[in-house]
């Protein structure tokens, strides 16, 4: 997750069913949508790869997703990236916070096809077109939610690279667990807004804010 944005920083046609078969119960069904909620750490900064317009540079370090279908996490290292790309692929939706800008971008030397091919909606692309500034994801977890994030992604950073010079597994193991709890915050904060059509922030000044939203699920579905 991109730590440093300060504080405010895609129907087909059905076919009609016979007036004579409509009492029989043939409405057409519909599956479960495969919604993936993603998010990565990186194993590079902005000051190592020189600067923010070379993210492409620095490097997965975890990524992780959640599946609305199977109710669990999927934590992936960099030598899984083939493995998260596909998975990626197979959702109806991706939800993230800077997911395009930010973490596609890192994913996209890893990846034979275009990330922006998929299904995705980016939640500070959509409070950035109506406020016209950007919000950090723990800014609207914490006042919509109650929540936040278990660290920041400079502290990320410098776990990565203990884990470099040491080998010690725990400080990935804590690069895990951090991701994990933004995934955790990017669908809960989603799902708030799909559910209650709104976001709660506060104001340059300090004051209380509503966002109005309309994050309906069935939007985003193609």
């Amino acid at each position: 997750m991109n730590e440093q944005l300060g504080l405010f920083g895609n129907l087909e046609e059905e076919t009609p069913v016979p007036e004579a078969k409509k009492d029989v119960g043939l409405e057409k069904k519909t599956e479960p949508r495969r919604i993936l909620y993603f998010d990565l750490e990186t194993q590079k900064g902005s000051m190592d790869v020189g600067g923010w317009s070379n993210i492409h540079l620095m490097k997965m370090a975890v990524g992780v997703v959640w599946d609305s279908l199977d109710k669990e996490y999927s934590i992936y290292l960099e030598k899984d990236a083939d493995g998260l790309l596909k998975q990626l692929r197979s959702a109806d939706l991706v939800v993230g916070f800077n997911v395009i800008g930010f973490d596609y971008t890192v994913m996209q030397p890893y990846s034979k096809f275009d990330l922006l091919e998929i299904n995705t909606f980016d939640m500070i692309l959509d409070v950035k077109k109506k406020l016209g500034f950007r919000l950090a994801l723990n800014h609207l977890a914490q006042y919509t939610l109650g929540s936040e994030k278990s660290a920041d992604g400079l502290v990320s950073l410098e776990w990565y690279k203990e884990f470099e010079r040491s080998g010690d597994q725990s400080f990935m193991e804590k690069i895990i667990h951090y991701c994990e709890k933004d995934v955790e915050i990017t669908r809960d904060l989603f799902l708030f807004g799909a559910k209650n059509g709104y976001v709660n922030y506060k104001t340059r000044s300090g004051a209380d804010a509503v966002l109005n939203v309309d994050w309906k699920i069935e939007n985003f579905l193609p």
